[in-house]
């Protein structure tokens, strides 16, 4: 069981919004000992949400899907996944109740009769709780309007302010269990003067020698912007997974690089910063 995100809105694909979903995701998993497995974005096309809805689904993963879950015209993502998942909308009844207190909220202060609940205009913001048959709500401390969970899918607003917190009370309520449940660590070191050619056969057999360590390698041809050592052509290797293999496999596959003349600099995994 992995996790993923799936990111919807037109706005992101065109440019009009830069996305700040992934990276806040990435790191509200980490926090928690936990990782993302995948990531997916996808525009306001009917089809094609439902169609990755359907995939997902069927994966069996945890997913957080943010995006479309309104009750305007490019708000599709709710009867998406009713349709991937071949049940119909239904107004869920809590969703309805909190709804219905957020409009009395929006006219606290207004002078005269209270709102009229059966106005076309609210009874139009109740589409914002129709949700897949079966679906729990998840609750939105910053509006009320809450989003929904299907089995080990779960529907957020677009908005950070909103999906953020929402994101955070799903892992801490549903998931907790897997909180840090399967130690992690990662190492890695600046390996320069060396091709990724050279130094692939010691990453085969680091992954060889130590069953269920993975070996990274991510070259660059310098980052003069981020300046320092990173302005040179290097390569940023290392090691992940449990933490006493980690160490061992480290261990080798700093020994192997020296070995093959390569010049080195070691890493503080958790900032990307030199040692030292």
């Amino acid at each position: 069981m992995a996790f993923g995100v799936i990111i919807i809105g037109d706005e992101i694909l065109s440019g009009r919004r830069t996305d700040k979903h992934l990276p806040k995701v990435i790191q509200l998993l980490t926090e928690r000992g936990l990782a993302l497995g995948w990531a997916e974005y996808i525009g306001d096309d009917p089809e094609r949400i439902t169609t990755t809805l359907r995939r997902s689904f069927a994966s069996g993963d945890i997913v957080f899907s943010t995006g479309g879950i309104g009750a305007t015209p490019d708000d599709h993502t709710r009867q998406c996944a009713a349709a991937a998942l071949g049940v119909p909308l239904e107004l869920h009844a809590e969703a309805a109740r909190l709804i219905r207190e957020r409009i009395r909220d929006m006219h606290a202060d207004v002078p005269g009769a209270p709102p009229d609940l059966d106005s076309p205009e609210n009874r139009h913001r109740l589409n914002m709780g129709t949700f897949p048959r079966g679906a729990s709500i998840i609750p939105n401390g910053y509006n009320k309007i809450p989003g929904f969970s299907v089995g080990d899918h779960h529907f957020v607003p677009g908005f950070p302010v909103m999906a953020w917190p929402m994101i955070e009370w799903v892992l801490d309520t549903k998931y907790a269990h897997l909180h840090h449940a399967m130690p992690h660590a990662e190492k890695s070191l600046l390996v320069f003067e060396l091709p990724e050619s050279t130094l692939t056969p010691l990453m085969e057999k680091i992954e060889h020698d130590f069953p269920g360590v993975r070996v990274f390698s991510l070259p660059s041809v310098g980052d003069a912007e981020r300046g320092g050592i990173y302005a040179r052509r290097h390569i940023d290797l290392g090691v992940k997974g449990e933490p006493e293999a980690v160490a061992a496999a480290f261990v080798k596959l700093r020994a192997g690089v020296h070995q093959l003349g390569g010049d080195i600099v070691e890493l503080d995994a958790a900032q990307a910063k030199p040692r030292g």
